[in-house]
């Protein structure tokens, strides 16, 4: 398999787990929690395998997205790129990024939800598995448009 082809398959397998259901049984909460945070990992090597993808040419030894990211990260056109989307609050990679660093913290990411009926819900926010989805989405668009500037190359 490709790098190309790995990273299309764990964009669709981490899409699969944002959609399945967590059930209605006594684990349902932490299903849903094993669920997102699954999601989100196979998000994080899905992104690893993009940047192995489009700097093949280029032969790295490294590829963490950290390291590639980061603004001492290798001069590269389509790095740069990839780290001004990171630099832009609403961008699907700013918002990745973020993620990780909760997914990678002591607390993760999920988190359970209450159902008190007695509580007013004042979050307008959508929930962790729809702002996946979102994501998702917005990251598939623009690898379609980074791959493309990768093959002018």
């Amino acid at each position: 398999m490709n790098a190309r082809s790995r990273t299309n398959q764990l964009l669709y397998q981490a899409e699969l787990l944002a959609i399945i259901p967590a059930g209605e049984d006594e684990h349902a909460p932490s299903r849903q929690m094993a669920l997102e945070e699954s999601a989100l990992a196979l998000f994080e090597l899905a992104l690893e395998s993009l940047l192995r993808e489009v700097t093949e040419h280029a032969r790295l030894p490294e590829h963490r997205w950290r390291v590639l990211l980061s603004q001492q990260g290798p001069a590269l056109a389509e790095l740069q790129r990839l780290r001004d989307l990171n630099a832009q609050p609403e961008s699907w990679l700013n918002w990745l990024t973020g993620q990780l660093e909760r997914l990678h913290s002591d607390e993760g990411v999920a988190r359970r939800t209450s159902h008190n009926p007695a509580m007013i819900k004042v979050d307008s926010q959508a929930s962790l598995p729809q702002q996946l989805l979102d994501n998702l989405q917005a990251a598939k668009r623009e690898i379609a448009a980074l791959r493309e500037t990768s093959l002018e190359w």
